[in-house]
C-alpha cells in the first residue's frame, strides 16, 4: 500500500502533467485557429526562399483532369490537418474538398505569392461567389442581382457574362484590391510587386473567362482549359466540382483567408530552407501533412538532377498513414488519363513514396506516375 504522502505527491505529478498536456495542446490549437495580420507576414518570411524562375505565368490551372480524384478523397475520408500546394487557383478546390485547418501555397515564382495575395482579397471582399466573380472580372452588378447567390456555377457564370467589363471598374478595384494588400494585410509590396499585381489583374480582365495557361514565350494552346471550362469541370460522377459551384465551399475558403490561414510562400521544393522550415513549423504546433499537392513539379526536379533533394525535404514534414500525394500526371501515356485529357491527376501515400526513394526505385519520371498510385477505380 502506498503512503498518504506519495499518494499525494503521485496527483499532484499527474495533475501538474494533465495541465502540461492541455497547455500544450491549447497552443497547437491556438496557433492554426487563427494567425494574426503580424504573425501571417512572420510565418512567410520565416520559410521563404529566394525566388526562382519558372517559364509560365500559369494564372489558370492547365490541368482539366484535376476533379479525377475528387471522389477518391472523399472515399478516403481526407479532412483536417495541414494542406501543401503550388501554382494557381486548383489549390482552392483541393483545399474546398480536403477542409484542412491550414493550407501553405509553395511556389518558386514570387508571381505566384502575389497571385495569391491578389486573390485573399478577392475573397476577403466580395460576401459571396457572385461578387467574387463580378470583383474579379470587373462586371459591375446590380441590386436586383443578388438573388443570385445560391444558384449553381453555370447560372452563376451566365449571370456575369450578360454583363459587359468596365475599364473604370478595372483601376477602382484594383486601387482598391492593392490598398487591401498593404494595409489589411500588412504585406510590404515593391514597385515591381505593384506591376506584376498589375499584371495579373490585367490578364484577367483583358481575357475575361476565356484567360487560360500560358508560357511565356509561346502561344497559349486552345487545348489548355479556359477559366471557364475550369470552373465547370465535373467529378466522375458528373457532378460539379470546382470550389465555385458551391457557395458553402467558397465560405470555407473566405472563412480561411479572413483568419490568414492560407498562407503563400516562395520556396524551392528541392531548395535548401522551405519545406524543411515547413516541417519545423507544423511540428512546432503538433500538426501533420495532410495532402500535399506538387501539380507535375517533380518532373522538373527529375529533369535538373535534384530529385534526391527533394526527397530529403518531404522527409522532414510530418506525416502519417493518411498523408498524400496529389500529382498531375504529364507527357506520357498513362493507365489513369481519361480519353479527352491531356493529363491525369493521381493519388499516391506519402509513407509509400518514402519506402520507394529509400529503396533507389526512382529513375525516371515514368518510375514516379506508374510505380505505385491510387487508382480512382479502385
Amino acid at each position: 500500500m502506498k503512503s498518504p504522502r506519495f499518494a499525494s505527491w503521485y496527483l499532484s505529478c499527474f495533475a501538474a502533467l494533465l495541465l502540461l498536456t492541455a497547455s500544450q495542446l491549447s497552443i497547437a490549437r491556438n496557433a492554426v485557429e487563427r494567425l494574426s495580420d503580424d504573425q501571417f507576414i512572420a510565418l512567410i518570411d520565416r520559410v521563404s526562399e529566394d525566388p526562382g524562375f519558372f517559364n509560365s505565368d500559369n494564372l489558370v490551372s492547365n490541368e482539366s483532369s484535376y476533379l479525377q480524384v475528387a471522389d477518391k478523397l472523399e472515399a478516403l475520408k481526407v479532412r483536417g490537418g495541414v494542406y501543401l500546394g503550388v501554382g494557381p487557383e486548383q489549390n482552392f478546390t483541393y483545399i474546398a474538398r480536403t477542409r484542412p485547418s491550414l493550407a501553405i501555397i509553395v511556389d518558386i515564382r514570387r508571381q505566384n505569392q502575389l497571385y495569391h495575395l491578389l486573390f485573399k482579397a478577392l475573397f476577403e471582399s466580395s460576401r459571396d461567389r457572385l461578387e467574387y466573380l463580378s470583383l474579379l472580372f470587373c462586371r459591375p452588378l446590380s441590386v436586383n442581382l443578388k438573388w443570385q447567390r445560391e444558384r449553381d456555377v453555370e447560372s452563376l457564370m451566365a449571370v456575369l457574362e450578360a454583363i459587359a467589363p468596365e475599364e473604370r471598374l478595372y483601376e477602382k478595384n484594383f486601387e482598391k484590391l492593392e490598398s487591401h494588400i498593404r494595409r489589411q494585410q500588412k504585406f510590404d509590396l515593391t514597385a515591381a510587386d505593384s506591376n506584376a499585381l498589375r499584371e495579373i489583374y490585367r490578364e484577367f480582365f483583358d481575357r475575361q473567362m476565356e484567360i487560360r495557361f500560358r508560357s511565356y514565350g509561346r502561344p497559349s494552346h486552345n487545348y489548355y482549359p479556359t477559366f471557364k471550362e475550369i470552373s465547370l469541370e465535373k467529378n466522375l460522377n458528373g457532378d460539379y466540382g470546382n470550389y465555385l459551384s458551391s457557395e458553402d465551399d467558397f465560405q470555407f475558403l473566405k472563412n480561411l483567408h479572413s483568419r490568414n490561414l492560407i498562407v503563400p510562400v516562395v520556396g524551392d521544393f528541392a531548395g535548401t530552407k522551405t519545406l524543411k522550415a515547413i516541417g519545423k513549423y507544423l511540428e512546432e504546433i503538433g500538426e501533420t501533412l495532410s495532402v500535399f499537392y506538387v501539380s507535375n513539379v517533380e518532373f522538373y526536379l527529375i529533369q535538373n538532377g535534384v530529385f534526391r533533394q527533394y526527397g530529403e525535404n518531404i522527409k522532414a514534414l510530418p506525416i502519417d498513414d493518411n498523408s498524400l500525394f496529389i500529382r498531375a500526371y504529364f507527357r506520357f501515356p498513362h493507365p489513369e488519363r481519361l480519353p479527352g485529357y491531356i493529363s491525369a491527376t493521381l493519388l499516391q501515400r506519402v509513407a509509400s513514396f518514402l519506402e520507394l526513394l529509400n529503396a533507389g526505385r526512382y529513375h525516371s519520371y515514368q518510375d514516379l506516375g506508374l510505380m505505385d498510385y491510387l487508382g480512382f477505380r479502385e
